[in-house]
């Protein structure tokens, strides 16, 4: 197993401290990196002065951030800011971040020259922060390629490399700060250092014993939550809205609103991409949307939950439950059990009760149901696709 370096000495030839093609084999999305004069006697080509007068710009993209250490709370100022903003800034602990600063200064512009081994699409932006003593945003995770390269003052950083360190944020903070971090390594940047950190490593940077500035080289990395929906958009925006989903090959239904095996080859045929979905996930997918398309309304939840208590005594009493007029069902078998859907919502459910609810529009029992079919009965009413009706007395 190869030892990889996680701190080398970069110089005017080699600011990654190797060659690229090294480096992306090696160490993109891969492990961090520091490299030591990355940029040999580096001049920060934007000053702080610049950077707070760019954050007042109606354009720019800046926020301020203030950390009160006594009481463990962060503010965040989204901008344009003004000048009274930076007036009422504290002596420490705070910081100002502006996005696409590149996009306004062409000096700054002039740092992406160094990243050309990288295709320019893959390239977000250069942000730009200053901070006061102790200013940071607090210990995150990026999703994204990023390098930090120290232009201005001291920062310490705070990396972790495990591979199984926790990632869950602070609820109680605007920023997505992780409710744990326990470091592997610590460094302090001088001007002309870089960091680089490849996704998912969480990190924490302070300024340390001044002014600080770093210019962040941010990657472009979109989610497939991003891909798929605009992949989608753009296929819509070129199909012919004659081309339906059919069903010429239709035969007597055998369980009432079921979504079948046929039903879904059906769906493969008549969606461009479908054929890429496992069986499961063309399921659920469908059976929410087809329940919630062209619905006019959709049943409002009971003013008051109704407990278990009260439906398992209503339905002791006789009662029966009647579905909303505005609620749509279908129901789907699956490996593990049915799966119910009702307006878009996705309900686990026993077979024969989830095909009853699609049938009939009344629903009486003789007895109590279930647990399985009870819990499932309360979701229902509780979301309003069910009223329970007085029974015998």
């Amino acid at each position: 197993m190869n030892d990889y370096p996680i701190e080398v000495r970069g110089s005017a030839r080699q600011p990654l401290g190797m060659a690229p093609a090294q480096f992306l084999r090696d160490y993109w999305q891969k492990r961090a990196l520091l490299i030591r004069n990355a940029f040999p006697d580096f001049r920060p080509p934007l000053q702080p002065d610049d950077l707070g007068g760019l954050a007042c710009e109606d354009g720019a993209l800046s926020r301020l951030i203030i950390h009160d250490e006594a009481r463990e709370r962060w503010s965040v100022k989204t901008g344009p800011l003004d000048e009274a903003d930076f007036a009422r800034t504290p002596d420490r602990n705070w910081t100002l971040l502006v996005q696409d600063v590149d996009k306004w200064d062409a000096d700054v512009a002039q740092l992406l020259e160094h990243f050309r081994f990288l295709p320019s699409w893959r390239i977000d932006d250069v942000m730009v922060s200053y901070a006061e003593p102790g200013g940071g945003v607090g210990a995150h995770v990026d999703q994204y390629d990023v390098f930090l390269l120290q232009g201005l003052g001291q920062r310490h950083w705070a990396i972790s490399t495990d591979p199984d360190a926790p990632k869950d944020f602070r609820p109680d903070v605007e920023l997505k700060q992780l409710v744990q971090f326990e470091p592997t390594h610590e460094w302090l940047l001088e001007p002309g250092d870089m960091l680089y950190l490849p996704p998912g490593v969480p990190h924490d940077g302070v300024a340390f014993g001044g002014p600080c500035m770093t210019f962040s080289v941010g990657m472009r990395a979109p989610s497939q939550a991003e891909l798929t929906g605009d992949l989608a958009d753009y296929l819509a925006e070129r199909l012919d809205e004659s081309q339906r989903y059919t069903d010429p090959d239709l035969a007597p239904a055998r369980s009432t609103g079921e979504i079948d095996a046929a039903a879904l080859q059906r769906l493969r045929e008549a969606l461009p991409f479908a054929g890429g979905l496992d069986e499961e996930t063309l399921r659920d997918w469908f059976g929410r949307f087809i329940t919630r398309y062209r619905n006019a309304q959709s049943p409002a939840p009971p003013a008051r939950p109704v407990t278990p208590a009260a439906l398992r005594k209503r339905l002791e009493g006789g009662a029966t439950l009647l579905r909303h007029p505005w609620s749509r069902l279908a129901w789907s078998r699956s490996r593990r059990a049915a799966v119910l859907f009702a307006n878009g919502q996705a309900y686990t459910a026993p077979a024969e009760l989830a095909r009853r609810l699609c049938a009939e529009r009344s629903l009486a029992f003789q007895g109590v149901p279930g647990e399985d079919a009870l819990e499932l009965l309360l979701a229902l009413v509780n979301d309003g696709h069910l009223v329970p009706h007085k029974g015998r007395r």
